[in-house]
């Protein structure tokens, strides 16, 4: 399972990295269809991690996943 999430860290890194929003919120409500806030709130501390890795968005998606 960690692979997976590693795999949808990275393509979400990736539109995140290219300042692409809108695909980021739309590719998370496919995901795991999050509500806009919680989709709000990924993305935040996403943009405020230290270094942006896969892990630690994998490791961010995983927390959120488990409140919902």
């Amino acid at each position: 399972m960690a692979s997976v999430w590693r795999h949808h860290a990275k393509h979400l890194q990736h539109l995140l990295a290219d300042k692409d929003e809108l695909q980021a919120h739309l590719y998370l409500e496919q995901l795991m269809l999050f509500p806009v806030d919680i989709q709000d709130q990924i993305i935040n501390d996403i943009a405020n991690l230290p270094t942006c890795s896969s892990k630690d968005i994998a490791e961010i998606i995983t927390f959120y996943s488990n409140r919902v």
